[in-house]
């Protein structure tokens, strides 16, 4: 079994070889040496963990179980179940069917066992088993301590014993994910948890395996105390926003609690990917799991300046072992190959969940965090939804590259105050959406000088005259991209288009105030009015993020690196391709990035030498004729001047080749761009590339696309949400042949946009990935005939 096979459709594979033939010695000055990888590759990690998840179930019994581990019956169950339903095996796949039916006889006994259980049925069927989650929550709340000593902790649950910083961690986690799904947790459980943990943290700000301190701080144990505090100051915290009857107060500045902060920058210190701080390699595995957890809860994707989940990949990945796959630790519970493979893809597959939004740190002030659980609570709504897991971080504007702020696809800026960005903030925010970034924003807390700050920032981001922050009408795809907003709640949005798409979306009224609100199972208090208007803050949230991304995201280590202009080491421009894009009156740049981003494909895939400088060119211009291939797209209807025609059939005529493509399927460029072949070429038409073309194989050195797969936006009813429906079909172009080559190609559908990364809801089209090998075949074709 091979659960991540089909988790994304790549368009990646070996590296081709350009063929030499036709203009054998264009494309052999063209061609370079490969760059080197990355670090930790998409498939590397797909590998490792479907490594780990086939020896687990090489190691299943036939009744479901795995062995038992020390003297925690079923607990090895629960733990290797938790980790394959992480890393993708089916829910319904018979093997986990098997061991959840175990789970379900067993009875409770030890507080890790409940605990990991209850996760387990958590993460499988929870509607199915709420009952049984819930007396297993019951069970842990019965467990807890309550004497004074030890108040509030979780000991092994078999036998009365001094409490440990380990079990109650486990405890905490279950009853979490219990809550979650439905089950009610006592506050005074919470507020008890709570109490236990401050009192435990050690006053360098880490936390120990026993409450009092013995045996100083550890890399484990600090990162069970970050998680037992963020899940408790999750349900008790002072809140950001409240309610009085039909009231609702926003950016109430609940206090802050600095023992998270100082037990991060205790791990920060001491920060390791490769042994367990304070305690060398001892629970190392069990570390990783923990330092998982940590980033992910509490947003960060760096800890001390790390990338925590890429490096920790990285040696996790090289310390597998290569003949069986398995993962093993020098410790009590390390040393279990089964109890150290789930820990190993525990870190690896929830580690790489796909960030949905980057939170933006921005001064003055912590004004940008008004409402401090927003996103969070926006995600887990977005997450339920989309029945996908998924995370969100915090970015800081100052430290963050562009690369780092497209590691999420949306980036989302609020406050109350007029944020203080300059021309360099501004310049990484163009160049993030540029590369297919998308920024949503809020004016929090009645606005205040946020309004004016926010605009003004938007004509340093975009300050060419076209790009203006409009209202959005009603008919925009953005109001039903993903569920129907109340039109008695709506709020005002205001956009602006870039190309293919709206790329930045903003409203001037409270949003995040109504998300901080908004907590599965914890909103029976409230009054229907605040109800709803909660749901329609939801419904707006969702409905940006599932236009802004298409619903489309990507695992960590697949987000694309930003591609940087310019190639500093390479300055002989005469031996790269260049490629003319034709000016028109059509919408002509519509997707400026769409053919840059062709070339570096071109260079990466393929190893073309690629100049990186645009030549953007008029259509009558003696220029022309200096490039082996023009291209040209747009989404608006348009006409050619006579001698336009007359130097664009010259151009072709004597070798040259046009590439074109339908921005988002736009008819009226298709009719515009047929009407003037036609007229330039009055004797041929456009017609069909058979399937079997040349161009569709590997045979100029791309790809074989035999299929490809693109949306098809449909309704999914009457005032229904728009669906990108994804059909596989053949690949469609069409050409007029000239001497026995295709010399104009074309596609109706949108190629440009989805190379942008750009292709929304309605735009019809290629998938990224096939427009990507459709493009590369047709460059290779064009210069090799």
């Amino acid at each position: 079994m091979r659960p991540t096979d089909q988790m994304q459709r790549r368009f990646s594979r070996q590296k081709p070889g350009v063929a030499v033939i036709g203009c054998a010695t264009l494309i052999a000055v063209l061609v370079t040496a490969e760059r080197t990888p990355a670090a930790v590759t998409p498939e590397q990690v797909r590998t490792a963990i479907d490594r780990g998840v086939e020896y687990l179930l090489r190691q299943q019994r036939p009744d479901g179980s795995w062995p038992v581990f020390a003297n925690y019956p079923d607990g090895t169950t629960a733990l290797c179940t938790l980790a394959l339903l992480n890393a993708g095996v089916p829910v319904e796949s018979p093997e986990i069917q098997q061991a959840l039916h175990q789970l379900r006889q067993a009875p409770p006994s030890k507080t890790y066992v409940v605990s990991l259980q209850t996760m387990a049925l958590c993460a499988a069927e929870p509607k199915k088993d709420k009952l049984l989650i819930q007396q297993l929550a019951r069970w842990l709340e019965a467990a807890q301590r309550k004497e004074a000593r030890d108040r509030g902790g979780w000991y092994y649950g078999d036998t009365p014993a001094s409490t440990d910083n380990s079990n109650s961690q486990f405890a905490m986690l279950a009853l979490s994910e219990a809550e979650r799904v439905g089950v009610r947790v006592n506050e005074v459980t919470w507020r008890v948890a709570q109490a236990y943990w401050r009192k435990g943290q050690n006053n360098d700000g880490s936390w120990s395996y026993k409450v009092d301190g013995s045996g100083g701080g550890s890399g484990s144990m600090t990162c069970a105390g970050i998680t037992s505090m963020v899940i408790s100051a999750d349900r008790l915290g002072t809140p950001d926003a409240s309610v009085d009857g039909d009231q609702i107060h926003c950016c109430g500045g609940g206090a802050e609690d600095n023992s998270i902060e100082r037990a991060l920058s205790w791990l920060g210190r001491n920060y390791s990917v490769t042994q367990n701080p304070g305690q060398g390699r001892q629970y190392w595995l069990y570390y990783m799991y923990g330092l998982e957890r940590v980033g992910r809860l509490t947003a960060q994707r760096f800890i001390g300046g790390h990338d925590w989940y890429r490096e920790g990949a990285d040696v996790l990945i090289q310390s597998q072992d290569p003949l069986s796959g398995f993962w093993k630790g020098n410790s009590h519970d390390d040393s279990d190959e089964r109890v150290s493979m789930s820990y190993a893809l525990l870190f690896l597959s929830k580690g790489r969940r796909s960030v949905l939004v980057n939170k933006l740190k921005h001064p003055p002030g912590d004004y940008w965090n008004q409402h401090r659980h927003d996103i969070a609570n926006l995600t887990r709504y977005t997450e339920d939804r989309w029945e996908r897991p998924m995370t969100w971080q915090v970015v800081d504007v100052g430290a963050a590259t562009v690369a780092d702020m497209l590691q999420a696809p949306v980036v989302f800026i609020n406050g109350h105050n007029a944020p203080q960005l300059g021309e360099e903030d501004a310049q990484k925010l163009r160049e993030y959406v540029d590369a297919g970034g998308f920024i949503f924003a809020e004016a929090c807390c009645q606005g205040g000088e946020f309004d004016r700050g926010f605009r003004h920032l938007m004509k340093l981001v975009f300050p060419e005259p076209q790009y203006e922050l409009e209202l959005l009408p009603p008919t925009h795809p953005v109001w039903s991209a993903e569920e129907t907003v109340d039109p008695d709640y709506a709020k005002p949005l205001y956009g602006i288009n870039v190309g293919c798409r709206t790329g930045v979306i903003y409203c001037d009224d409270d949003l995040s105030c109504l998300w901080e609100l908004s907590r599965s199972g914890r909103d029976a208090e409230l009054s229907p009015a605040v109800r709803l208007q909660i749901a329609s803050a939801n419904s707006i949230g969702i409905n940006v993020l599932a236009y802004a991304t298409n619903r489309e995201l990507k695992y960590k280590e697949e987000v694309d690196q930003y591609l940087a202009e310019g190639d500093a080491d390479d300055t002989i421009q005469r031996a790269k391709l260049h490629i003319a894009k034709l000016r028109h009156t059509g919408g002509w740049d519509d997707a400026p990035r769409a053919l840059t981003t062709l070339l570096h494909l071109l260079h990466d895939e393929v190893g073309v030498r690629v100049g990186d400088e645009r030549h953007d060119l008029t259509i009558n211009d003696e220029a022309l004729f200096n490039h082996p291939m023009a291209f040209m797209h747009g989404q608006h209807s348009f006409r050619l001047t006579d001698a336009e025609r007359t130097n664009l059939r010259e151009f072709i005529e004597r070798g040259g080749t046009l590439m074109a493509d339908a921005v988002c399927g736009s008819e009226a460029f298709a009719a515009s761009f047929r009407r003037e072949m036609q007229e330039i070429f009055p004797q041929a038409s456009l017609e069909p590339i058979a399937p079997e073309d040349p161009l569709f194989t590997s045979q100029f050195g791309g790809f074989d696309i035999k299929s490809v797969v693109r949306r098809d936006p449909v309704r999914r009813g009457p005032d229904q949400a728009l669906d990108a429906r994804r059909v596989e079909t053949e690949p469609e172009l069409e050409s007029i042949t000239i001497d026995g080559r295709h010399a104009v190609i074309f596609s109706k559908y949108d190629i440009s946009c989805a190379l942008e990364r750009h292709a929304t809801l309605e735009c019809r089209g290629y998938i990224r990935e096939d427009a990507a090998r459709i493009g590369i075949n047709v460059v290779l074709y064009s210069l090799a005939r």
